[in-house]
This record gives C-alpha cells, structure tokens and sequence, in this order.
C-alpha cells in the first residue's frame, strides 16, 4: 500500500490517502509516484505527492495542515512556536534552546524563550 497526500494551492496538506500497489506501479510492476498521483487526480482531483511512514520519501510522514517544502523535498509539521527555526536536513522544528535532556518532562514557553520543568504529580 502506499500513501500520497493532497495539496491545496499554498501547498498544505488537505487529507491523507492509501492506494492500493496495483494503482502505482509501471508495466513492470515497479511503484511510481506519478502513476500514483495520476490515479489519484483521475479519481479524486487535486494534487497528490507520495508520503511513507518509514519517512523515506519528503523526509516525514504528511499530516493534515503540514506543508510540502519542494525546495527540501520535505513534509513539514506546522511551526509550534514563532521563536523556532525550521531545519532543513531534518525538517523538524528546533526551539532556540535546547530542551534539557536530564530524563523530566518540560514544555516551552514561549514569553521566557526557555524550557520550564512540568510538575509530577
């Protein structure tokens, strides 16, 4: 099985699909994204691009509201917080602090621009 993803016109991804191998492989029986993607517009409409859970293909797996970056090839979460930068060879989001790493559990805020400790309970 494979999954593609639909794009809207600023590039975000509208819905996630499965299409069966049999819809995306040549004469030869190798998978092609542009059959794929073909089938789907065929089908469906719009415009569709390949995503893998494995995150073989555009770097992460699409998600509703992710963006497609084809500079990078990438399927990119949406921005968590103004203050954090895209990387490009990850595509991951990475805040200008890096989180502690000492095993508690911590989340962002944002007005401090740190890492705060969240209480166990």
């Amino acid at each position: 099985m494979a999954h593609f993803a639909e794009l809207d016109g600023n590039n975000i991804v509208k819905r996630v699909v499965v299409v069966d191998n049999k819809d995306t492989c040549d004469v030869n029986g190798f998978e092609r994204e542009h059959i794929g993607a073909a089938y789907l517009e065929k089908l469906l409409g719009g415009v569709w691009k390949k995503t893998s859970y494995n995150g073989n293909i555009c770097k992460n797996y699409a998600g509703v509201g992710y963006t497609y970056h084809a500079d990078i090839d990438a399927f990119v979460a949406p921005q968590p917080f103004p203050s954090w930068v895209l990387d490009s060879n990850t595509a991951q989001w990475e805040a200008p602090v890096p989180m502690p790493q000492d095993g508690q559990l911590y989340s962002w805020d944002e007005a401090t621009q740190s890492w705060v400790l969240v209480p166990q309970e």
